[in-house]
Parts: C-alpha cells; structure tokens; sequence
C-alpha cells in the first residue's frame, strides 16, 4: 500500500496544490487528547451571501455570481489539516468513520481551529453513517442474478441503500415507488416487479433492526492529507448536474438534465454563469419524452440537456438534448446556441468529437449511433443490429409509444419486461480511440461495438459481464469499460480481443454501481465514478493497484469525470433527484492532489 500512495502522489505531483500564506490551520483531535488522522474537514461560509434565484428559483441567465464554495481537506498522522482562509466567519464539519461528525464556527481571522471528535457507540447510528453500498451489499433479495439486474435497473439515477431509500415502506409503498420507476424508464423485469414490494419491504426492516449486519464501505487511506476538494453550489434541488466538461478556455460547462441551462463555471473566480437552452416554439414540457417528468414537482425542460462535448477545432461545445431530435451547438465566445435537427433517431445521449471534428454520439432508444459532419452540415445514422423480431419491432415504434405515454397511456407499465430487457438494448457510451475507430457500449445486450468511419461497417463483441455502461479509451488505444452492475472496470484490448475484469476496491464486494470512468492518459490512470460508496477511484494502469477518494456529502451519485492537463479531476453530484443529496445542493467537484 505505501508504494501504491508514493506512486500515486509521483504520479500527481504536477497537480500541486498551492496554500496561501494565510491559512486556516483545524487540529482534530479524540476525547483522550489523541491526533485523529485521515478526518475530513469541510469548511464553508457560516454566513454566505443570498444566491439570485429571481429566474423561477435560479440566478438570472448571463450574468455572473460568485458562489460561497465548499473546501475539503484531510488531516495528516499530526491530526492537522490546512485549508485557505476566507477571511469570513466559517462553519467547519469534521467526519471520520467510527466517530460523530462535529460542527464549529469560527470567526473571521481566526486561523488555529481545535476540534474534538466524539467516538460513536451506538451501532444504529454507525451503520447510518456508512454509505449506501454497505447497505445494498447487505440487501438480500434471492439469488445473484436477480441481484445484478436489481442494482442496474434500481440504482440507474440514484443510490439504492441511501437514507432515502431505506426507510420504512409497506409492500404497498414499494409497489407504486416501482410503478413510477418503471415509467421514468427501469427496465426491471416483470417478475422481479411483482417480487421485490415484499422482499424490499421486509429485508430494509431487517436490516434497521439489525444494524450489525451494516459492514464495509470505502477505506480513507493516509494519502488523502495530499488531496484537496472544492465544490461549487449548481442549481438547486430540482437540478440534475448531468455531465460537465473542461473547456479549452479554462471554464468548467455542466449540464442541468431538469432545467435547460448551461452552467459555467469559472474555478479561479467562482463565478457561475447561467445560459439557458433556447425552447422552440411547439416543444412540450418534457420534448419527446413529456411523460416521464409530468409527476416531477418542478422542471423547465424541453430538451433534457445530457452530455458535452468541445470541437477541437473551434471550441464549441455540442451537448446532446436526449428529451429531442436534435444536437445542440454552444458556441462559448458569443454565448449562443445552434439547435441541429436531426430529423429521426430518439434519445441522444453521450457525446464526442473527433479529430476530424465530426460529432459521434448515441442515439439510445433508437438503438442507433449518429455522427454530425460539421463541414457538411449533414447527420448520418448508423443501424445497430438487434436480438429479435420483437427488438426490432419496438425500436421501430419508440417515437409512437413515447408519444402514446405522453398523451397518458402506461404502457411502460403495461408491456412486460423480460430479463434482457428486449426492445431497448440502449447504446450508451461511446468513445474514439487515437486510430479514428468509433467505439460504444450497449447497457442491456452485454456489448461493445465499434464503426468503422470509412466504411461504416458496425461490429458486436460480447462482454465477459453484465451492464458495459460508459467507456473511455486509453492512450495506447486500449477501452476501459465499466460493468455497472457487476462493481468492476473491464479493459478491452483490440489488437488482441481479450477483456480482462478489475473488481472495484470496496466492501461488501460488488456493492458498487460505477457508471462511468476517464483515463488520465498522461498518468496512466483510471479514474472511476463510485455511484453508491461516495467515492471516485483511481485504478493505477501500470501497477493494477486502486486509490479511493472519499468526496464530502453523503448520497454523491456522479455520472462523469473530466481530467485535466495537470491532473486535477471534476465530477458532479447528479443524484436524481437531487434532494436525496446531503443538503440538498447539486455540486461541481473539483479533486485536486499535492
């Protein structure tokens, strides 16, 4: 292990982190006296200014904000961790495993902080603090498989083990929380449907009763007094901070999923600037999709803004709006957006660019890919095969049973769902590797895929796993693929066929749902979203050996991961909805490591 932390810290040394001379220095400490290491100390304005939320609950669009961040430090084997003063009364929380998080404000100027954790005993409450995998991990609900497809189809959007999920329900309320799901889009099979209202029900109450059984969770390793994370306030608790992206202009551009709107943020300033996705005249509430939010409380939605991707040519940045036919073009220098109709397909969802500046992206309900020739102006769609008759017969009748649910039909509910998930094999992520090769994963049929550019010749290949969600290739050219449902990472050599499986380092095993990674191709690292554990994970390529980085709020469900040139990382807290969030505030994160 130490050598894994010396070389991870090599490995990130041209991310340095660089403190101000003022400094707030916080000393935590046990009831005896005793340095506690490894705590994480949060620091935030105890008195922030008012955010604008003139604009139906957000800032007005076009006009920067200063947001009041959150900055997360760890404390070394002294007990001592050190953040930047603001020079503002400050609210500091404190959280270490095995103890009572503590909370003490300090006023401005004061730079020497002392806190006392108090051990906690009560095992309720210990196994309240774990994070939502300890308690999927120690769900029981029959054998394996049924395991593997309840965590795809129930972890999709949010964490399955959370305070929000485990709390007392009857068969009853579990019945209709499934109804619902169903209609957002779970493809949960019927029979598991009819099942899980009285497993759920009864195996929760278990586990209340006896918290003991609540084991695991993520290490906090001594490392982490090199690791710095801030956080910026996006949106509120109707938000979906989908994905984000790092500009060529050094501003950070986040998608609101919920509420139409660009977010750009600058990490040196703090500002935020809001830009809003212009609806067309004729779109409904909701686009294409309108019946699967008509029961959210509160959405400004047309276009359900998903995935970002930049032109390396000209720095526009297209994002896919998966509730339209259609991409989007921001153009970051004038602040404008080009909506691109596509005229077929259904769904889009991620998004890249390659260098030759055509725009690739997935079509996910139509089970097709698509590519944009920017010079050409022209959108060319690629068929990918299906599994059956009856897959192709629903993938060709998507848009009429979309707009049969909207009109108010269930049919998602009424239709059975078998455990394949026929008729939506869900192409998903997608990637291209140094060589121009156009690569994808599909969700539900156990796939990788690639397109041939010149050609257009589409090839399957089989995954040794369950749920390939999102995928990223490496500098030598080599994928690495998540198994959302499985708690590993695969890679996938093309010049050799052969896939090789990683197990996510986390307790109970397979407790995780990663839904997507990045590689740091300069470092050689692998860097993995931790949906249900709190955590991103750092996956050393060369050594095969793992780092965790516990991130600050409870219930952090993210769904993509930016890398900068130095190494500094961005997610964001996308937990849908986002009220299950500690706090209830949607995040941008930024990890930087000394």
């Amino acid at each position: 292990m130490k050598h894994t932390i010396r070389h991870f810290l090599a490995l990130a040394a041209c991310s340095a982190i660089t403190l101000p001379a003022a400094a707030a220095v916080i000393s935590v400490t046990d009831q005896t006296g005793k340095p506690v290491a490894v705590a994480m100390v949060t620091q935030a304005a105890a008195h922030p200014a008012p955010r604008d939320t003139s604009d139906n609950g957000f800032q007005q669009p076009g006009k920067p904000q200063v947001v009041a961040i959150d900055v997360t430090a760890f404390t070394g084997t002294s007990g001592k961790a050190e953040i930047p003063d603001r020079m503002v009364d400050t609210r500091y929380r404190v959280r270490k495993p095995g103890f009572r998080d503590a909370v003490i404000e300090a006023p401005a100027g004061q730079t020497a902080v002392r806190i006392v954790l108090q051990a906690e005993t009560d095992s309720f409450k210990l196994a309240e603090a774990k994070p939502a995998n300890a308690w999927l991990g120690a769900l029981n609900i029959g054998d394996a498989t049924a395991k593997k497809h309840f965590q795809m189809q129930c972890a999709f959007c949010h964490q399955q083990g959370n305070a929000f999920t485990r709390v007392e329900r009857s068969p009853e309320d579990w019945r209709k929380t499934i109804s619902r799901m169903v209609r957002y889009g779970s493809r949960l099979p019927t029979d598991l449907q009819k099942s899980l209202p009285d497993i759920l029900s009864a195996d929760y109450r278990r586990l209340r009763a006896h918290p003991e059984l609540i084991t695991g969770g993520v290490s906090w390793e001594e490392a982490l007094d090199k690791t710095l994370i801030t956080e910026w306030p996006l949106g509120n608790a109707m938000s979906q901070a989908h994905d984000m992206l790092i500009a060529a202009n050094r501003l950070v551009y986040v998608a609101d999923n919920i509420q139409d709107r660009l977010y750009e943020v600058n990490p040196v300033t703090n500002a935020v600037t809001i830009y809003k996705i212009p609806h067309k005249p004729g779109d409904d509430p909701g686009g294409l999709i309108a019946g699967r939010l008509k029961t959210f409380p509160s959405h400004d939605s047309t276009s359900n803004a998903h995935s970002l991707a930049e032109s390396p040519r000209d720095g526009h940045i297209f994002i896919t709006p998966s509730a339209q036919r259609r991409l989007i073009e921001f153009d970051p220098a004038t602040k404008t957006f080009t909506q691109h109709e596509i005229g077929a397909g259904f769904y889009p969802h991620t998004v890249r660019v390659d260098a030759r500046d055509n725009v690739w992206f997935t079509l996910a309900l139509s089970n097709q890919v698509a590519k944009f020739d920017r010079a050409a102006r022209k959108f060319t769609l690629y068929d990918l095969p299906t599994r059956s008759l009856k897959e192709r017969l629903t993938v060709a009748s998507i848009g009429v049973m979309f707009k049969l649910m909207n009109w108010g039909l269930p049919l998602s509910n009424w239709m059975p769902v078998d455990w394949a998930a026929t008729g939506t094999p869900l192409p998903y992520g997608i990637d291209v590797t140094p060589d121009g090769t156009v690569w994808f994963a599909r969700l539900h049929t156990q796939e990788i895929g690639k397109i041939d550019p010149a050609s257009g010749k589409v090839t399957m290949i089989p995954t040794p796993f369950i749920g390939p969600r999102r995928l990223r290739t490496d500098a030598q050219g080599n994928l690495w693929i998540v198994a959302f449902a499985e708690s590993k990472i695969a890679r996938y050599s093309p010049a050799t066929g052969k896939f090789s499986l990683f197990d996510l380092p986390v307790e109970p095993k397979g407790s995780e749902t990663p839904y997507s990674l990045n590689v740091d191709k300069q470092r050689g690292i692998v860097w993995v979203n931790g949906n249900q554990s709190d955590a991103l994970y750092g996956f050393d390529i060369k050594t095969e050996t793992w780092r965790t980085i516990p991130l600050p709020r409870r219930t952090t469900f993210t769904r993509d991961i930016e890398v900068d040139t130095d190494g500094t990382l961005y997610t964001s807290n996308s937990n849908f909805p986002s009220w299950h969030i500690e706090g209830g505030q949607p995040t941008l994160i930024r990890i930087q490591q000394r």
